[in-house]
């Protein structure tokens, strides 16, 4: 199951950054152990109850047998047969959550998909960031290719929020345009005082396909692999 990423275009010489202003261009045989092992549990289970009482029927008057001994052991026979019982529930559980995660993963194929990282796909001359700036900051921005080398430098003066798109419509800051392929941003920032700040980075893509072979499910985004849990967002294309 195979389809493709996504993202949105801008030039090169002024990059778009919504709400920025652009500066100078810079195993099998584990189920079957337990399965004889709950089996043959219970049959001493039963063969235990047997035992006690027929002791108990038979019991010289004069000579009582020990009861507390016998109550130790049935309640601990009692307590092993619930915890079996127990186990079975807790896998029937996990097998229900593995479904539904299988079915929730299928839902996303086809929809964009906003994940933590800092690299995605240039296609038909457009590649797509989201950046969270937590404080109004001069951002240092630089994207590399799949072999490292250096395509694009820029610097520009970003609002605090979260959700900044950056889109690269694949341009050097030469006017070269780079061929589609996979690239990676890597962004800095400083404050009006100067002090760093941190900032983290998004991608977006469409889900392409699944992976159910993998437990929990595995979502494919711009050629690299997700859980569900590692989605930010979702969206119809």
């Amino acid at each position: 199951m195979t389809t493709a990423a996504t993202a949105a275009g801008a030039n090169a010489a002024s990059p778009v950054v919504s709400g920025t202003t652009p500066q100078t261009s810079s195993s099998s045989s584990g189920s079957s152990l337990t399965s004889n092992t709950s089996t043959t549990l219970a049959g001493n289970f039963q063969t235990f109850l047997t035992l006690l009482t027929t002791q108990l029927q038979n019991q010289n008057p004069l000579d009582p047998l020990d009861t507390n001994q016998f109550t130790q052991q049935l309640v601990q026979f009692a307590s092993v047969e619930q915890q079996l019982k127990t186990n079975d529930q807790l896998t029937t559980l996990v097998s229900l959550q593995q479904t539904a995660q299988s079915t929730q993963a299928l839902g996303f194929v086809g929809k964009t998909a906003v994940v933590d990282g800092s690299t995605t796909a240039l296609k038909s001359s457009s590649a797509t960031w989201e950046l969270s700036v937590p404080k109004n900051s001069n951002v240092n921005i630089s994207i590399t290719n799949s072999t490292g080398q250096t395509v694009f430098n820029g610097s520009y003066e970003v609002k605090a929020g979260n959700n900044k798109v950056f889109t690269w419509d694949g341009k050097g800051n030469d006017g070269t345009q780079w061929p589609d392929g996979k690239y990676t941003l890597t962004a800095t920032a400083a404050d009006t005082a100067g002090n760093s700040v941190a900032i983290s980075t998004r991608i977006q893509g469409v889900v392409s396909s699944v992976d159910l072979t993998q437990s929990p499910p595995l979502l494919s985004i711009n050629g690299q692999t997700y859980t569900v849990n590692q989605i930010k967002s979702i969206a119809a294309s």
